[in-house]
Protein backbone atom coordinates (compact mmCIF):
# COMPACT_ATOMS: atom_id res chain seq x y z
CA UNK A 1 0.00 0.00 0.00
CA UNK A 2 2.62 2.41 1.44
CA UNK A 3 4.68 1.46 -2.10
CA UNK A 4 1.28 2.10 -4.45
CA UNK A 5 0.88 6.08 -2.90
CA UNK A 6 4.32 6.65 -3.16
CA UNK A 7 4.08 5.97 -7.36
CA UNK A 8 0.79 7.48 -7.41
CA UNK A 9 2.04 10.69 -5.76
CA UNK A 10 5.55 10.42 -8.43
CA UNK A 11 2.61 10.28 -11.09
CA UNK A 12 1.04 13.29 -9.87
CA UNK A 13 4.12 15.11 -9.76
CA UNK A 14 5.38 13.97 -12.99
CA UNK A 15 2.28 15.09 -14.66
CA UNK A 16 2.82 19.11 -12.82
CA UNK A 17 5.51 18.52 -14.38
CA UNK A 18 5.14 17.48 -17.55
CA UNK A 19 2.03 20.16 -18.35
CA UNK A 20 4.89 22.80 -17.54
CA UNK A 21 7.32 21.43 -19.76
CA UNK A 22 5.12 22.00 -22.83
CA UNK A 23 5.36 25.48 -22.40
CA UNK A 24 9.10 26.06 -24.55
CA UNK A 25 8.31 29.47 -25.56
CA UNK A 26 11.24 31.52 -23.58
CA UNK A 27 13.73 28.47 -24.39
CA UNK A 28 12.98 28.71 -28.00
CA UNK A 29 13.91 32.88 -28.24
CA UNK A 30 16.91 32.11 -25.85
CA UNK A 31 18.00 29.50 -28.33
CA UNK A 32 17.67 32.16 -31.40
CA UNK A 33 19.26 34.76 -29.04
CA UNK A 34 16.37 37.26 -29.00
CA UNK A 35 14.99 36.21 -25.51
CA UNK A 36 14.29 39.92 -23.86
CA UNK A 37 13.45 39.39 -20.77
CA UNK A 38 14.51 39.87 -17.01
CA UNK A 39 17.07 41.74 -18.18
CA UNK A 40 19.09 42.28 -14.61
CA UNK A 41 19.68 46.16 -13.98
CA UNK A 42 23.29 46.80 -11.12
CA UNK A 43 22.26 50.52 -10.56
CA UNK A 44 19.15 52.65 -9.66
CA UNK A 45 16.49 53.64 -11.82
CA UNK A 46 17.58 56.87 -13.93
CA UNK A 47 17.39 57.97 -17.47
CA UNK A 48 20.85 55.99 -17.93
CA UNK A 49 21.45 52.30 -15.98
CA UNK A 50 23.79 49.81 -15.56
CA UNK A 51 23.79 46.50 -17.50
CA UNK A 52 26.27 43.83 -17.51
CA UNK A 53 28.69 46.84 -16.48
CA UNK A 54 27.46 49.20 -19.78
CA UNK A 55 25.77 52.47 -19.30
CA UNK A 56 22.56 51.83 -21.26
CA UNK A 57 19.69 54.95 -22.32
CA UNK A 58 16.80 53.89 -20.14
CA UNK A 59 13.50 54.24 -22.19
CA UNK A 60 11.49 51.53 -20.66
CA UNK A 61 10.89 52.73 -17.33
CA UNK A 62 7.40 53.86 -15.64
CA UNK A 63 9.44 56.19 -13.54
CA UNK A 64 7.00 59.64 -15.29
CA UNK A 65 8.53 62.06 -12.75
CA UNK A 66 12.03 60.44 -12.41
CA UNK A 67 11.40 60.14 -8.45
CA UNK A 68 12.49 56.68 -8.31
CA UNK A 69 15.95 57.55 -7.58
CA UNK A 70 15.23 61.17 -6.06
CA UNK A 71 17.26 61.63 -2.72
CA UNK A 72 14.26 63.50 -1.00
CA UNK A 73 12.17 60.00 -0.89
CA UNK A 74 15.14 58.07 -0.76
CA UNK A 75 15.92 60.17 2.76
CA UNK A 76 11.58 59.87 3.77
CA UNK A 77 11.83 56.17 2.99
CA UNK A 78 15.09 55.93 5.49
CA UNK A 79 13.70 58.29 8.12
CA UNK A 80 10.63 55.27 7.97
CA UNK A 81 12.34 53.04 8.55
CA UNK A 82 14.17 53.97 11.57
CA UNK A 83 11.14 54.96 12.89
CA UNK A 84 8.57 52.46 12.21
CA UNK A 85 10.99 49.70 11.42
CA UNK A 86 10.83 47.44 7.85
CA UNK A 87 7.52 46.00 7.94
CA UNK A 88 4.36 45.92 9.23
CA UNK A 89 3.95 42.72 10.34
CA UNK A 90 0.43 42.37 8.78
CA UNK A 91 -2.35 43.03 6.98
CA UNK A 92 -4.29 46.61 7.48
CA UNK A 93 -7.45 44.95 8.15
CA UNK A 94 -5.47 43.77 11.98
CA UNK A 95 -2.07 45.13 12.90
CA UNK A 96 -0.54 46.75 10.23
CA UNK A 97 -1.86 50.22 9.79
CA UNK A 98 -0.05 52.91 11.02
CA UNK A 99 -0.34 56.99 11.32
CA UNK A 100 1.60 57.22 8.27
CA UNK A 101 -1.18 55.03 6.13
CA UNK A 102 -4.00 57.06 7.29
CA UNK A 103 -2.08 60.26 6.95
CA UNK A 104 -1.13 59.21 3.50
CA UNK A 105 -4.91 58.23 3.11
CA UNK A 106 -5.90 61.40 3.55
CA UNK A 107 -3.65 63.17 1.32
CA UNK A 108 -4.59 60.79 -1.41
CA UNK A 109 -8.25 61.92 -1.20
CA UNK A 110 -7.52 65.14 -1.27
CA UNK A 111 -5.12 65.02 -4.45
CA UNK A 112 -7.73 62.73 -6.59
CA UNK A 113 -10.79 64.98 -5.13
CA UNK A 114 -12.57 62.29 -3.15
CA UNK A 115 -13.92 62.09 0.47
CA UNK A 116 -11.56 59.03 1.48
CA UNK A 117 -9.49 56.88 0.13
CA UNK A 118 -7.36 53.23 1.25
CA UNK A 119 -3.90 51.94 0.42
CA UNK A 120 -2.98 48.66 -0.79
CA UNK A 121 0.35 46.65 -1.06
CA UNK A 122 0.39 46.82 -4.76
CA UNK A 123 -1.64 48.71 -7.24
CA UNK A 124 -2.79 45.03 -8.71
CA UNK A 125 -4.29 44.14 -5.89
CA UNK A 126 -6.46 47.49 -5.82
CA UNK A 127 -8.02 46.11 -8.89
CA UNK A 128 -8.54 42.67 -8.09
CA UNK A 129 -9.77 43.67 -4.47
CA UNK A 130 -12.07 46.50 -5.81
CA UNK A 131 -13.15 44.95 -9.31
CA UNK A 132 -13.72 41.82 -7.19
CA UNK A 133 -16.05 43.18 -4.48
CA UNK A 134 -18.20 45.51 -6.03
CA UNK A 135 -20.38 43.63 -8.23
CA UNK A 136 -23.05 40.68 -6.87
CA UNK A 137 -24.46 37.67 -9.01
CA UNK A 138 -27.04 39.91 -10.58
CA UNK A 139 -24.66 43.05 -11.36
CA UNK A 140 -22.58 44.02 -14.10
CA UNK A 141 -18.93 45.16 -15.15
CA UNK A 142 -18.16 46.57 -18.39
CA UNK A 143 -15.04 46.74 -19.65
CA UNK A 144 -12.59 48.35 -22.01
CA UNK A 145 -10.75 45.42 -24.47
CA UNK A 146 -7.60 46.34 -23.41
CA UNK A 147 -7.73 47.52 -19.64
CA UNK A 148 -4.89 46.14 -17.62
CA UNK A 149 -4.55 42.09 -16.74
CA UNK A 150 -5.44 43.31 -13.10
CA UNK A 151 -8.98 44.78 -13.91
CA UNK A 152 -9.49 41.30 -16.16
CA UNK A 153 -8.16 39.24 -13.08
CA UNK A 154 -10.58 41.17 -10.64
CA UNK A 155 -13.62 40.58 -13.25
CA UNK A 156 -12.59 36.49 -13.21
CA UNK A 157 -13.17 36.77 -9.68
CA UNK A 158 -16.14 38.61 -9.27
CA UNK A 159 -19.69 37.02 -9.49
CA UNK A 160 -21.29 40.23 -11.80
CA UNK A 161 -21.82 39.52 -15.83
CA UNK A 162 -18.68 40.85 -17.16
CA UNK A 163 -18.56 42.37 -20.65
CA UNK A 164 -16.06 44.08 -22.93
CA UNK A 165 -16.60 46.57 -25.10
CA UNK A 166 -14.26 47.69 -28.23
CA UNK A 167 -11.62 50.05 -26.66
CA UNK A 168 -12.50 53.05 -26.32
CA UNK A 169 -15.54 52.48 -28.77
CA UNK A 170 -18.65 54.62 -27.00
CA UNK A 171 -21.31 53.09 -29.17
CA UNK A 172 -19.85 49.55 -28.23
CA UNK A 173 -19.84 50.21 -24.68
CA UNK A 174 -23.80 51.86 -25.12
CA UNK A 175 -24.60 48.66 -27.09
CA UNK A 176 -23.45 46.94 -23.64
CA UNK A 177 -25.35 48.96 -21.28
CA UNK A 178 -28.69 48.46 -23.12
CA UNK A 179 -28.26 44.66 -22.64
CA UNK A 180 -28.35 45.82 -18.46
CA UNK A 181 -30.68 45.24 -16.57
CA UNK A 182 -32.01 48.85 -15.55
CA UNK A 183 -31.74 48.06 -11.51
CA UNK A 184 -28.68 45.97 -11.04
CA UNK A 185 -25.06 47.78 -10.60
CA UNK A 186 -23.15 48.57 -13.96
CA UNK A 187 -20.00 49.07 -13.54
CA UNK A 188 -17.70 50.78 -16.30
CA UNK A 189 -13.70 50.27 -15.85
CA UNK A 190 -11.20 51.43 -17.54
CA UNK A 191 -7.90 52.82 -17.74
CA UNK A 192 -7.26 56.40 -17.64
CA UNK A 193 -3.89 56.18 -19.70
CA UNK A 194 -3.56 52.81 -21.57
CA UNK A 195 -0.51 51.97 -20.89
CA UNK A 196 0.48 49.72 -24.09
CA UNK A 197 -1.14 52.42 -26.21
CA UNK A 198 -0.60 55.45 -25.01
CA UNK A 199 -3.73 56.83 -25.49
CA UNK A 200 -6.38 58.73 -23.34
CA UNK A 201 -10.03 57.21 -22.52
CA UNK A 202 -12.82 59.41 -23.90
CA UNK A 203 -14.30 60.46 -20.30
CA UNK A 204 -16.99 63.19 -21.40
CA UNK A 205 -18.27 60.60 -23.74
CA UNK A 206 -18.16 57.99 -21.26
CA UNK A 207 -19.74 60.26 -18.27
CA UNK A 208 -22.85 61.27 -20.43
CA UNK A 209 -23.31 57.43 -21.24
CA UNK A 210 -23.16 56.10 -17.35
CA UNK A 211 -25.45 59.33 -16.58
CA UNK A 212 -28.07 57.79 -19.09
CA UNK A 213 -27.78 53.92 -18.22
CA UNK A 214 -27.16 54.59 -14.61
CA UNK A 215 -23.68 53.15 -14.59
CA UNK A 216 -21.00 54.00 -12.23
CA UNK A 217 -17.31 54.69 -13.55
CA UNK A 218 -14.02 53.38 -12.40
CA UNK A 219 -10.77 54.89 -13.65
CA UNK A 220 -7.60 53.12 -13.03
CA UNK A 221 -5.15 56.21 -13.26
CA UNK A 222 -1.78 53.92 -12.66
CA UNK A 223 -0.07 55.76 -15.90
CA UNK A 224 -2.05 59.07 -15.45
CA UNK A 225 -1.01 60.22 -12.25
CA UNK A 226 1.51 62.54 -12.51
CA UNK A 227 1.12 63.18 -16.24
CA UNK A 228 -2.28 64.11 -16.83
CA UNK A 229 -4.36 66.66 -14.89
CA UNK A 230 -3.56 70.26 -13.28
CA UNK A 231 -0.12 69.14 -10.72
CA UNK A 232 -0.66 65.71 -12.27
CA UNK A 233 -4.21 64.76 -10.46
CA UNK A 234 -5.24 62.30 -13.17
CA UNK A 235 -7.68 62.22 -15.74
CA UNK A 236 -10.92 62.97 -14.53
CA UNK A 237 -8.95 66.31 -13.23
CA UNK A 238 -7.99 66.43 -16.69
CA UNK A 239 -10.86 66.73 -18.16
CA UNK A 240 -12.76 68.89 -14.94
CA UNK A 241 -15.56 65.55 -14.57
CA UNK A 242 -13.81 64.62 -10.67
CA UNK A 243 -17.51 64.44 -9.38
CA UNK A 244 -18.46 62.59 -12.59
CA UNK A 245 -16.08 59.49 -11.93
CA UNK A 246 -16.89 57.73 -8.74
CA UNK A 247 -14.15 55.48 -8.19
CA UNK A 248 -10.28 56.50 -9.17
CA UNK A 249 -7.76 53.91 -8.62
CA UNK A 250 -3.96 55.04 -8.95
CA UNK A 251 -0.44 53.05 -8.22
CA UNK A 252 2.76 54.06 -6.56
CA UNK A 253 5.46 52.45 -8.90
CA UNK A 254 5.20 54.61 -11.70
CA UNK A 255 5.38 58.56 -10.91
CA UNK A 256 5.61 58.37 -7.44
CA UNK A 257 9.02 55.99 -7.40
CA UNK A 258 7.52 53.72 -4.95
CA UNK A 259 5.28 50.46 -4.48
CA UNK A 260 1.63 50.10 -3.74
CA UNK A 261 -1.77 51.82 -4.50
CA UNK A 262 -4.86 53.21 -3.54
CA UNK A 263 -8.63 53.39 -4.70
CA UNK A 264 -10.60 56.81 -3.84
CA UNK A 265 -14.32 57.08 -3.55
CA UNK A 266 -16.71 58.51 -1.13
CA UNK A 267 -17.17 57.41 2.26
CA UNK A 268 -19.62 54.51 1.87
CA UNK A 269 -17.83 53.42 -0.83
CA UNK A 270 -14.67 52.86 0.87
CA UNK A 271 -15.69 51.77 4.25
CA UNK A 272 -17.56 48.70 1.97
CA UNK A 273 -13.97 48.09 0.67
CA UNK A 274 -12.28 48.27 3.38
CA UNK A 275 -14.12 45.17 4.88
CA UNK A 276 -14.93 43.33 1.73
CA UNK A 277 -12.20 43.78 -0.78
CA UNK A 278 -9.75 40.31 0.16
CA UNK A 279 -6.61 41.52 -1.24
CA UNK A 280 -6.61 44.44 1.16
CA UNK A 281 -7.91 42.45 4.24
CA UNK A 282 -5.91 39.55 3.50
CA UNK A 283 -2.27 41.15 2.54
CA UNK A 284 0.60 42.30 4.13
CA UNK A 285 0.53 46.40 4.88
CA UNK A 286 2.75 48.54 2.96
CA UNK A 287 5.92 49.05 4.21
CA UNK A 288 6.65 51.94 6.02
CA UNK A 289 9.44 53.43 3.81
CA UNK A 290 7.10 52.84 0.54
CA UNK A 291 4.50 54.99 2.44
CA UNK A 292 7.09 57.43 3.25
CA UNK A 293 8.55 57.76 -0.02
CA UNK A 294 4.93 58.06 -1.65
CA UNK A 295 4.41 61.23 0.48
CA UNK A 296 7.31 62.70 0.01
CA UNK A 297 6.71 62.02 -4.12
CA UNK A 298 3.52 63.30 -3.64
CA UNK A 299 4.87 66.48 -2.14
CA UNK A 300 7.55 67.29 -5.26
CA UNK A 301 4.95 66.85 -7.70
CA UNK A 302 2.86 69.63 -6.09
CA UNK A 303 5.91 71.76 -5.30
CA UNK A 304 7.55 71.22 -9.05
CA UNK A 305 5.30 71.49 -11.86
CA UNK A 306 7.79 72.30 -14.02
CA UNK A 307 8.02 67.87 -14.21
CA UNK A 308 5.45 67.79 -15.75
CA UNK A 309 5.89 70.37 -18.20
CA UNK A 310 9.40 69.25 -19.67
CA UNK A 311 8.00 65.46 -19.57
CA UNK A 312 5.21 66.86 -21.66
CA UNK A 313 7.44 68.94 -23.39
CA UNK A 314 10.15 66.10 -24.32
CA UNK A 315 6.89 63.48 -25.04
CA UNK A 316 5.45 65.76 -27.68
CA UNK A 317 9.26 66.07 -29.24
CA UNK A 318 9.57 62.94 -29.45
CA UNK A 319 6.28 61.51 -30.90
CA UNK A 320 6.70 64.52 -33.84
CA UNK A 321 9.75 63.13 -34.65
CA UNK A 322 9.05 59.51 -34.56
CA UNK A 323 6.22 59.72 -37.04
CA UNK A 324 8.70 62.62 -39.11
CA UNK A 325 10.60 59.25 -39.80
CA UNK A 326 7.77 56.90 -40.60
CA UNK A 327 7.18 55.31 -37.42
CA UNK A 328 3.69 53.84 -36.79
CA UNK A 329 2.46 55.80 -33.12
CA UNK A 330 -0.79 54.39 -33.24
CA UNK A 331 -3.11 57.17 -31.42
CA UNK A 332 -0.41 58.17 -28.82
CA UNK A 333 -0.87 61.53 -27.08
CA UNK A 334 1.33 60.78 -23.85
CA UNK A 335 4.90 60.48 -22.52
CA UNK A 336 3.51 56.38 -24.12
CA UNK A 337 5.01 55.94 -27.33
CA UNK A 338 4.48 52.98 -29.22
CA UNK A 339 6.30 51.99 -31.75
CA UNK A 340 4.35 49.00 -33.53
CA UNK A 341 6.17 46.07 -35.16
CA UNK A 342 3.16 43.70 -35.82
CA UNK A 343 5.88 40.96 -35.19
CA UNK A 344 7.04 39.17 -32.28
CA UNK A 345 9.69 37.75 -33.05
CA UNK A 346 10.90 41.32 -34.60
CA UNK A 347 10.12 43.17 -31.40
CA UNK A 348 12.55 40.54 -29.78
CA UNK A 349 15.26 41.18 -32.54
CA UNK A 350 15.11 44.89 -32.13
CA UNK A 351 15.11 45.10 -28.43
CA UNK A 352 18.30 42.95 -28.23
CA UNK A 353 19.59 45.36 -30.71
CA UNK A 354 18.94 48.24 -29.38
CA UNK A 355 19.95 47.28 -25.56
CA UNK A 356 23.75 46.34 -27.32
CA UNK A 357 23.48 49.67 -28.85
CA UNK A 358 22.75 51.26 -25.45
CA UNK A 359 19.22 51.35 -25.54
CA UNK A 360 16.59 50.18 -23.25
CA UNK A 361 12.66 49.74 -24.30
CA UNK A 362 10.38 47.00 -24.17
CA UNK A 363 8.47 44.30 -26.53
CA UNK A 364 4.94 44.44 -25.70
CA UNK A 365 3.45 40.87 -27.29
CA UNK A 366 0.06 39.55 -27.06
CA UNK A 367 -1.65 38.99 -24.70
CA UNK A 368 -0.79 42.48 -23.40
CA UNK A 369 -1.91 43.76 -26.99
CA UNK A 370 -3.83 41.76 -29.84
CA UNK A 371 -1.19 39.58 -32.00
CA UNK A 372 -1.88 42.23 -34.67
CA UNK A 373 -0.49 45.30 -32.57
CA UNK A 374 2.81 44.15 -31.40
CA UNK A 375 4.62 47.31 -30.63
CA UNK A 376 8.02 48.53 -29.15
CA UNK A 377 6.70 50.65 -25.92
CA UNK A 378 9.11 53.90 -25.59
CA UNK A 379 8.01 55.33 -22.12
CA UNK A 380 9.44 59.17 -21.38
CA UNK A 381 11.06 60.31 -17.59
CA UNK A 382 10.37 64.36 -16.43
CA UNK A 383 14.46 63.64 -15.75
CA UNK A 384 15.47 63.02 -19.61
CA UNK A 385 17.22 65.93 -21.42
CA UNK A 386 16.44 66.89 -25.33
CA UNK A 387 20.08 65.03 -26.22
CA UNK A 388 19.30 61.92 -24.99
CA UNK A 389 15.72 62.16 -26.44
CA UNK A 390 18.00 62.26 -29.62
CA UNK A 391 20.43 60.24 -29.44
CA UNK A 392 17.30 57.52 -28.93
CA UNK A 393 15.98 58.24 -31.87
CA UNK A 394 18.60 57.95 -34.27
CA UNK A 395 19.52 54.96 -33.15
CA UNK A 396 16.23 53.28 -33.23
CA UNK A 397 15.27 54.39 -36.39
CA UNK A 398 18.50 52.33 -37.37
CA UNK A 399 17.28 49.89 -35.52
CA UNK A 400 13.81 49.70 -37.66
CA UNK A 401 15.68 50.22 -40.68
CA UNK A 402 17.60 47.05 -40.29
CA UNK A 403 14.51 45.07 -39.22
CA UNK A 404 12.91 46.26 -42.68
CA UNK A 405 10.08 48.05 -40.60
CA UNK A 406 10.43 51.55 -42.26
CA UNK A 407 12.29 52.97 -45.18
Amino acid sequence: MHGENTLRRKMKTNILKRNCARYTAPQEAQAKGIYPYYKPIESEQSTVVKIKGKDVLMFGSNSYLGLANDPRLKEAAIEAIKKYGTSCSGSRFLNGTLDIHVALEEKLAALVGKEAAVCFSTGFQVNLGVVSALCGRNDYLLLDSLDHASIIEGSRLSFGKVWKYNHNDMDSLEAKLKLCTPDSVKLIVADGIFSMEGDIVPLPEMVALAEQYDADIMIDDAHALGVLGHQGRGTADHFGLTDKVDLIMGTFSKSFGSLGGFIASDFETINYLKHNARSLIFSASMPPSNVASVSKAIDIMLEEPERIQHLWDLSNYARKQFKERGFDTGKSETPIIPLFVRSSEKAFWLCNRLLDDGVFVTPVIAPAVPENDVLIRFALMATHTFEQVDEALDKITKAFKEAQIID
